[in-house]
């Protein structure tokens, strides 16, 4: 009697523990879709013009953000009625989750130079087609004019492309009715691939560092998940016996 007494004491423990994991785990899911989307709200010009692989990204995120959320409220679910099958699930998932962020960590980090490259060649095509494609030229704009910046390196980008452009109104650091865009003490000089890139560089290792760093917490609730299934079991198989 004392030993079961201990048992049914160690998964009350359990349970307890496993939805505090629970809620902790819902609360992240919510905050990953939450800087998703505020990613693509504050970088949307950057988004735009590096659509290719940016959007993606996003989107992944904001969709792992929504599935561990609607797992962790599932997971409430199971670890309240207590069925070991469904706690053995969740613990699998979870550790699916977890080499999925370790990947997603080590990926970010080992692929910071093709981020930078592929930004500076989209930027390079989308001003190409500036005053020619509506969708692209607005882009351009949007971005010069939240970054503070022109061209790609520099301002003088526009007029060494052939054939050579004129350096878009965009750039003017003072009234446009008043700009002359030729005087560049009335434009913003500082490329904008500079300020993205030194964006990326100042936090793609901190970035990397919180997803591998991310990745061993859900290995938390895969121990956590297992031994209440395991006591559970335990519990039924003595009352059988």
């Amino acid at each position: 009697m004392t030993k079961y007494l201990e048992t049914m004491a160690t998964m009350a423990c359990m349970k307890t523990l496993l939805m505090l994991f629970n809620c902790i785990f819902w609360v992240f899911g919510i905050l990953m879709l939450c800087i998703s989307i505020w990613m693509r709200i504050q970088f949307r010009d950057y988004v735009d013009v590096n659509a290719e692989g940016s959007r993606t990204a996003l989107l992944a995120l904001a969709s792992l953000g929504a599935i561990l959320t609607f797992t962790a409220t599932l997971a409430c679910c199971c670890t309240t009625r207590g069925h070991p099958a469904l706690l053995y699930l969740y613990g699998a998932f979870l550790a699916v989750v977890a080499l999925l962020e370790l990947g997603a960590g080590a990926s970010i980090y080992a692929y910071r130079t093709n981020i930078n490259e592929k930004f500076y060649q989209n930027l390079n095509e989308t001003m190409a087609v500036y005053g020619q494609d509506a969708k692209k030229t607005s882009d351009i704009d949007s971005m010069q004019c939240t970054l503070k910046c022109c061209g790609n390196r520099d301002y003088t980008d526009w007029l060494n492309m052939y054939p050579p452009k004129e350096i878009p109104m965009s750039c003017c650091r003072v009234p446009k009715e008043i700009c002359d865009p030729a005087d560049i003490n009335e434009i913003y000089t500082q490329g904008c691939y500079s300020l993205v890139l030194d964006f990326i560089n100042s936090n793609i290792s901190l970035v990397a560092g919180i997803a591998v760093g991310v990745a061993f917490f859900p290995l938390v609730g895969v121990f956590l998940a297992c031994c209440l299934a395991s006591n559970i079991t335990k519990v039924k198989y003595e009352q059988v016996a």
